[in-house]
């Protein structure tokens, strides 16, 4: 019985827990229940929760394949599969880190910029329409016969700058007021970098059809230059009356530059109106010197324009040599460095080989330098204007394999830090025009002048742009306070006569503008400003689109086919519209 009574009250004693009197007899417990019954409550509806959301988000990634996979037939109905493997591949290595704009480079471009407005109003106010300026004494000179060079020149430096109201004050002159037709000797080497290159790459950057149709006007009155025997064309003509002949210093002979340095902006004309002309005349000059063209790809500064054969004379890469070199390696780019343009490619190499077997070393301190050559002489010299070359073969080395590709840009290197020294070397920290480089004695200024030369902050940009260095924007922002204490004056920026007094010029030369004061700005710009993989720039800083070329040029043949992508009316519809977002945010973002 007694363990009946037990198991009984055992019993019991198990299904008082669901007596709520129990609880009500102790309020701890109920307390306990009470916060365990919540606890449950909001883990159910949490899980319920995320469950809902999983399956909304589930959804939406649902309705995105079935869009992108619309997309991918609409793309493979278009261009087939190869089209379509394409946009996948692009998708797929798009950058996906976005660099910040760094607040010092903020703050250093917009002194640049203000340097840029101060040259600018000082030519609107004293020379405006004008080719250059004279800033002490306050007056204009036309001497490039009156084409508004300083105008044209700096149209895309003032688009990039952000100066709104200055390039449309500046694009109405052009409109209204430029007028190709003087009776005037023009350099067609300084009218093509200059006036056809300043235009069309306002209209690259702007699409105003007005600068195109200028662009177009000019080089027809150019064109004559070339109606040589050989197609190397004559040097000098008269735009009014288009009688071509070459300077009488020069013997009858072409000058190496000034010929072979009119290949971008006859084939982007070209490209630009569908009109085969302009590329057809600049390209014969290339492939008639291929047909001779040395192993070592250095050529003397004179040619025979009748012949197409070199003169003995200097090899360079100063001046009247420079800008040849420059155009093979940047024609490669201009074309995307594609199939056609390999034969620029590949003379470019060449050239490059020439100039490695020209490049010594100072003493005591082992600066790298480019000698001139004579016959088998070599003359220890180097101008300020080959200072574009470190920067050329920055830009070029990326076409090599990696171990070609790190001992050019390391001579690249070598040949910026002596580029910088020639300036600061001297006592205004500016440098002269060439250097002597004798025994024990590293460099020595020859011809002390400055004239507001760009070569060196041109290379130091590209350094920049190639390598990420910071150092080489340190170096520019010194050069640029140089500019700034010794240039700078009331009424615009003079060169020097003495960069070791200090005396002061009476020119502001276009090329300040066009060029100077613009790789200085690109200099403390974000890559994605006139990115390099879009845009190359001629050796007057203007900027050109690049445009795709696929088809062999034939380089034995006077009278090549000239490749087009399209037909004219979809390639001038490609040039205006490609890009367009792009340039309303480079003003707005300035």
């Amino acid at each position: 019985m007694a363990r009946g009574r037990s198991s009984s009250s055992s019993s019991s004693n198990k299904w008082r827990y669901l007596n709520p009197a129990y609880y009500l007899k102790r309020p701890k417990r109920l307390a306990t229940l009470f916060i365990l019954f919540v606890c449950i409550s909001f883990f159910v509806w949490d899980r319920q929760t995320l469950v809902r959301e999983h399956e909304v988000e589930i959804s939406k990634l649902n309705e995105e394949v079935k869009k992108l996979q619309n997309s991918l037939e609409e793309i493979k109905t278009t261009y087939g599969d190869v089209g379509a493997k394409v946009v996948i591949r692009e998708a797929d290595t798009s950058p996906k880190k976005v660099i910040k704009d760094d607040p010092l480079d903020i703050q250093r471009r917009e002194k640049v910029k203000e340097a840029m407005l101060h040259a600018w109003t000082s030519y609107e106010t004293y020379a405006w329409g004008q080719d250059e300026l004279q800033p002490q004494t306050k007056n204009g000179v036309n001497s490039f016969g009156g084409l508004g060079a300083t105008l044209v020149d700096a149209l895309d430096t003032l688009f990039i700058m952000g100066l709104k109201e200055q390039f449309l004050k500046a694009r109405d002159w052009v409109a209204n007021s430029l007028d190709f037709n003087k009776d005037y000797e023009a350099s067609v080497f300084e009218t093509t970098i200059r006036v056809v290159g300043g235009l069309l790459s306002a209209y690259d950057l702007s699409g105003d059809q007005v600068f195109l149709d200028k662009a177009r006007d000019i080089a027809d009155r150019l064109l004559p230059a070339w109606d040589t025997p050989s197609g190397i064309p004559y040097n000098v003509i008269n735009l009014a009356h288009g009688n071509a002949h070459n300077p009488g210093w020069t013997g009858g002979d072409s000058i190496l530059a000034d010929s072979g340095t009119e290949q971008l902006e006859f084939i982007a004309l070209s490209q630009r109106t569908g009109d085969q002309k302009y590329q057809m005349k600049a390209e014969r000059v290339i492939a008639e010197l291929n047909k001779t063209f040395p192993d070592d790809g250095l050529l003397p500064i004179y040619i025979n324009p009748t012949r197409g054969t070199t003169s003995y004379a200097t090899i360079t890469f100063g001046a009247m040599g420079d800008s040849f070199y420059e155009y093979l390696l940047k024609v490669w780019i201009q074309g995307n460095r594609t199939a056609s343009v390999i034969p620029y490619r590949e003379m470019w190499e060449k050239s490059m080989k020439g100039l490695q077997s020209l490049v010594r070393k100072s003493t005591p301190s082992s600066y790298a330098y480019i000698c001139e050559k004579t016959g088998s002489s070599l003359t220890h010299k180097m101008d300020e204007l080959a200072c574009f070359a470190p920067g050329m073969l920055a830009l070029g080395s990326v076409g090599y394999d990696d171990e070609e590709s790190i001992k050019y840009l390391s001579l690249a290197e070598e040949l910026a830090w002596t580029c910088y020294n020639f300036y600061q070397s001297t006592p205004t920290k500016l440098a002269g025009e060439n250097y002597f480089f004798n025994a024990g004695e590293d460099m020595m200024v020859g011809t002390s002048w400055n004239i507001l030369r760009p070569e060196t902050v041109e290379s130091l940009f590209y350094l920049w742009r190639i390598t990420g260095n910071k150092t080489y924007q340190e170096w520019g922002w010194n050069i640029f306070q140089a500019f700034e204490k010794n240039s700078r004056i009331e009424s615009g920026y003079v060169g020097l006569k003495d960069v070791n007094t200090g005396d002061k010029d009476n020119m502001m030369q276009s090329f300040f503008l066009a060029e100077t004061l613009k790789y200085l700005y690109l200099l403390f710009s974000p890559p994605s400003t006139i990115s390099l993989d879009e845009w190359v720039f001629n050796t007057e800083a203007h900027p050109l689109k690049i445009v795709t070329r696929q088809q062999l040029l034939n380089w034995g043949s006077s009278s090549e086919e000239v490749n087009m992508v399209a037909s004219p009316e979809k390639r001038k519809a490609m040039i205006r519209l490609h890009g367009r977002k792009e340039r309303q945010s480079l003003i707005d973002r300035n």
